[in-house]
C-alpha cells in the first residue's frame, strides 16, 4: 500500500491564514511584476501574440505532475497580468469596466477563502445576515422600504425584473402575457429576456435623440392598452453607448397613467444615488417597481456586484422555491432564514462582503466623491475634444462616458485608428454607432485619471488618426 501524500493546505480555518500567506506575496509579486511587464493599458500584438504568450506559459495545461504552488501562481499571475486590459491604467477606457478598489479586491479574498454558499442558512449564517442588512440599506436609497437581490449584474437583473413582472398577481390573473416596451436605446438583455421568459417580442420605441421619447412612448402604449398590469415599461439611467439618462419622471407618469409596470435599468447610472450633486439627474427613479444596479461599474467592486431593487418586497415571493435539503419547512419555520427565494441561483458567492466593506470603509459621501470625480473628468475631456480644431463631440457627458471622432476620418478610419491603438497596446477606447455615424467612445471610471492623462489619450488618437490614408469621396479628385 503507496503512504498516502500530505493534502496541499486549504484557505480556510485557523491555519488558513498561515497557508495564504507566502501564496499572497508570490501572486502580488507576479501582479505588479507582470503590469511592468505590459507596460500600459493592454498587451502589444494582438490577438496571436497574446495567444502565443498564454500558451507558452500554460503548457502543459494538464501536467502528470505539477510544479510548487508559488512557481505556478508567478507563471500564470504574470502571464494574466501582462496579457491584461488594466481598467486602472487611465488610457483603458473602452468599456464600463471599472478598477476596482484596493479594499474591495481584499474583502473578495476573504469571501474566497470562506467560501460561504448563499443557498442555505447553515452554508453562510453571517454572510445571509450581512446580505440581507446591505441589500435593504442600499434599496432604501431608492424607495423607503424596498429590498434588492443581489445579482451577477445587469444582464440577470433585467431578467428577474421581468420574471417579477410575469409572475405578478395582477399579471397572472388576467391570462394576458406581459408585453415589454423598451426604447431603441434600451440594453441588448431586455429583448434578450423577453425571449428566454417566453414573452411576446417586445415593442420597441424610437429614441430618436438617444433617449426615450414620452410623447412616442405615449403613442405605444395608448396603442397597447390592456389590463392593468400586462405592460412593463423599461427606462434606462445610463445607456452602454452615451451614458445618456431616459427622462425618468416623465415615464413613470406614463406608466401610472396607462397602468403599466415600470423597470429602470441603471445599471450604470445607479451610481449617482451616491452623490450629492448629481442624484437629481435620477428623479423619478422612486417611483420604479423594480431597479437595476451593478457596483461593479459606478461603484468600484470586483465583478460581479449586481442588484435589483424592488420596491414592494411582496413581489418577490414569486421566487419562493422548495428543496427540502436547503429549507425544509420545519427548519424553516423554527427561525433558519430561507435563501433560495433570494436568487435563480443555488451556489452562489457572497458577494455582498465586498461591496459592504466598501461601504463601511468609504460611506456614502465617499462614494459619492468618486462618483463625481469620474464624471468631472469626462467634463473635461468634452472640453478638451470641442476645443480641439481636428476633433469634433457627439454631445456633453450625462455621466462619464463621451463620444468624439476626427472631423477627416470616416466610419472605416475610425475603426482602423481603434484597432491600430488596441494592437500597439497604447490605449483601450470603445466604439458607438450613433445619429448614423460611428464614435470612438472614452468610458471615465477611473477616479486617479488626471487631466493629463486625457491629453494624452486625445493626442494618441489624433496621431494615429493622422496616419491613416484619407480616402476620397467617390467621383472626387485629389488634389
Amino acid at each position: 500500500m503507496s503512504t498516502p501524500r500530505t493534502p496541499p493546505p486549504l484557505a480556510g480555518g485557523a491555519q488558513g491564514p498561515d497557508a495564504l500567506r507566502p501564496l499572497l506575496a508570490a501572486t502580488l509579486d507576479a501582479l505588479r511584476d507582470g503590469a511592468a511587464a505590459r507596460g500600459g493599458p493592454l498587451p502589444a500584438g494582438g490577438p496571436d501574440a497574446v495567444t502565443a504568450r498564454v500558451r507558452a506559459a500554460a503548457e502543459p495545461l494538464l501536467p502528470e505532475h505539477g510544479t510548487s504552488p508559488e512557481a505556478a501562481l508567478r507563471t500564470l499571475v504574470h502571464t494574466l497580468a501582462a496579457g491584461a486590459a488594466d481598467p486602472a491604467d487611465p488610457l483603458c477606457a473602452a468599456h464600463l469596466h471599472c478598477p476596482p478598489l484596493a479594499v474591495a479586491a481584499a474583502a473578495d479574498l476573504a469571501a474566497s477563502a470562506l467560501n460561504p454558499s448563499m443557498d442555505s442558512w447553515d452554508q453562510a449564517p453571517a454572510a445571509s445576515a450581512l446580505e440581507a442588512l446591505v441589500t435593504r440599506a442600499i434599496a432604501t436609497r431608492i424607495h423607503p422600504g424596498a429590498d434588492a437581490l443581489v445579482t451577477t449584474g445587469g444582464t440577470e437583473s433585467n431578467q428577474l425584473a421581468l420574471l417579477l413582472a410575469r409572475e405578478t398577481p395582477p399579471a397572472q390573473s388576467t391570462g394576458t402575457p406581459v408585453r415589454l416596451v423598451v426604447g431603441a436605446n434600451a440594453h441588448h438583455s431586455l429583448p434578450r429576456a423577453a425571449w428566454l421568459l417566453g414573452l411576446p417580442r417586445p415593442v420597441t420605441v424610437p429614441t430618436p435623440t438617444g433617449t426615450l421619447d414620452p410623447a412616442a412612448l405615449a403613442q405605444a402604449l395608448t396603442a397597447l392598452s390592456g389590463p392593468p398590469g400586462t405592460l412593463l415599461v423599461a427606462a434606462t439611467a445610463g445607456t452602454t453607448d452615451a451614458g445618456l439618462i431616459d427622462p425618468l419622471d416623465d415615464i413613470a407618469d406614463l406608466c401610472a397613467t396607462h397602468g403599466a409596470r415600470l423597470h429602470i435599468d441603471a445599471a450604470y447610472g445607479g451610481g449617482l444615488l451616491f452623490s450629492d450633486t448629481r442624484k437629481e439627474l435620477l428623479r423619478g427613479i422612486d417611483r420604479a417597481d423594480t431597479v437595476t444596479l451593478d457596483l461593479h461599474k459606478l461603484g468600484w467592486q470586483p465583478a460581479a456586484a449586481g442588484l435589483l431593487a424592488v420596491r414592494d418586497p411582496h413581489d418577490l415571493a414569486a421566487l419562493t422555491h422548495r428543496a427540502d435539503y436547503l429549507n425544509a419547512d420545519d427548519d424553516t419555520d423554527a427561525g433558519l432564514p430561507d435563501l433560495l427565494g433570494r436568487s435563480l441561483r443555488t451556489t452562489r458567492r457572497p458577494d455582498i462582503l465586498k461591496i459592504a466593506v466598501t461601504l463601511k470603509a468609504l460611506g456614502r459621501r465617499g462614494i459619492g466623491d468618486l462618483v463625481d470625480q469620474v464624471c468631472d473628468r469626462a467634463q473635461q475631456f468634452a472640453a478638451l475634444v470641442e476645443a480641439h480644431p481636428r476633433f469634433e463631440l457627439y454631445d456633453t457627458p450625462a455621466i462619464s462616458t463621451v463620444l468624439f471622432r476626427p472631423v477627416d476620418a470616416d466610419d472605416t478610419d475610425l475603426a482602423h485608428t481603434r484597432r491600430k491603438l488596441l494592437t500597439e497596446g497604447t490605449a483601450v477606447l470603445g466604439r458607438a454607432d450613433l445619429g448614423g455615424r460611428r464614435w470612438l467612445k472614452a468610458t471615465l471610471l477611473n477616479p486617479h485619471t488626471r487631466p493629463d492623462d486625457l491629453t494624452t489619450l486625445l493626442d494618441l488618437v489624433d496621431g494615429q488618426s493622422r496616419t491613416t490614408t484619407p480616402r476620397l469621396a467617390e467621383g472626387s479628385t485629389p488634389r
